[in-house]
């Protein structure tokens, strides 16, 4: 049986990410397996590599982690009818049933059964995967692997930011890691009026932000951040807040720079209970709050796809390191410092 390396969680510890060698899979009833040619580490791999409390209720060691991928299929199980050995591919990491009320309205991205691979499931970093054929995205040829392998997140940031009117507004993105460093991407390609940019005190990723498109970067640990937002929009504050930290302080900024009737999107996932005066901060100034979780399935991804052809979208400058497979432990090494955008393994 042919084997094939693959980087799992071992241990329910802090780190205890190894690679290993396992059988390469065979693809079942309406399945394809998957060759890939370049993952990317995502915040949750991070999680993972923490063993937070989050991983800790999702992950059953030794599991193989990962959901970002770019790939070619190499087999196609019995059943299969639309993917081809040799297409080029990437593909949605959440798994749903199709059936339930969610799926069945457009909403498959928050299926009431729904399993995440890399978590929940055995994930995409090894040389072999596999994956059902309804998860399956084709890329246009001349898409690079690298920006294949971060569509995951690109659709996290296109999601939120699509989620309310940014088209010739002004908007807010709190937080700048790599979703954010997409976020404010896709705001410059859409035509965005103004582009403010938060994060707290990481010069490498505010530098970031400046190079991406944000009109301007503002540094919470040492502005006050409403009050900045709120000078240069003429008092009334921004059209749209996109929040990704999880921060509280974020979270409540956000939320206070908003204007009256103005759209605050939450994409960050906070840790403990957040504390919002709902009456004064939203009920009375007529705020939306929109929670967004995935992707939308298929509509982020043509979206995507859009961006990507048209040329407005320029993701090259988040993708700041890039190691051989075998040298994951650098592309943890460098994720957990902070001073990166998207980090991408090759093949």
């Amino acid at each position: 049986m042919q084997s094939m390396k693959a980087i799992v969680k071992a241990r329910p510890e802090y780190g205890a990410v190894e690679m290993i060698t396992r059988p390469v899979p065979e693809p079942g009833f309406g399945e394809v397996l998957l060759k890939n040619k370049a993952v990317s580490i995502c915040g949750t791999d991070v999680h993972i590599y923490k063993w937070d409390a989050w991983s800790q209720a999702h992950v059953k060691p030794p599991a193989i982690i990962g959901h970002e991928f770019a790939a070619e299929v190499a087999a196609v199980g019995p059943g299969v009818s639309h993917v081809k050995v040799g297409d080029y591919v990437s593909g949605e990491g959440h798994l749903v049933c199709g059936f339930c009320s969610n799926c069945r309205t457009g909403n498959g991205h928050v299926c009431l059964s729904w399993k995440g691979i890399g978590y929940d499931v055995d994930g995409a970093f090894a040389e072999y995967f596999v994956m059902p054929e309804r998860n399956i995205w084709h890329n246009d040829p001349d898409l690079p692997p690298e920006f294949g392998a971060i569509q995951d997140p690109l659709g996290n940031a296109t999601h939120a930011v699509f989620r309310a009117d940014c088209v010739t507004k002004n908007v807010a993105v709190f937080g700048c890691g790599p979703v954010g460093l997409l976020a404010v991407a896709v705001l410059k390609a859409i035509g965005a009026a103004q582009i403010f940019a938060v994060e707290h005190g990481n010069q490498y990723r505010m530098d970031l932000a400046k190079k991406v498109g944000a009109t301007y970067v503002i540094n919470a640990a040492d502005t006050d951040v409403v009050k900045f937002i709120k000078d240069h929009t003429g008092g009334a504050g921004v059209d749209v807040a996109i929040e990704i930290s999880g921060a509280q302080q974020a979270i409540g900024n956000a939320i206070d720079a908003v204007r009256m009737a103005g759209d605050v999107v939450l994409l960050g996932t906070p840790v403990e209970p957040t504390a919002i005066n709902l009456a004064s901060k939203v009920v009375f100034r007529a705020i939306s709050l929109h929670g967004i979780t995935g992707r939308r399935v298929w509509d982020t991804w043509f979206r995507m796809k859009g961006l990507l052809k048209s040329g407005t979208l320029d993701v090259a400058p988040i993708i700041t390191h890039s190691f051989p497979f075998d040298e994951f432990q650098k592309g943890f090494d460098v994720m957990m410092s902070g001073q990166c955008g998207k980090v991408v393994l090759t093949f």
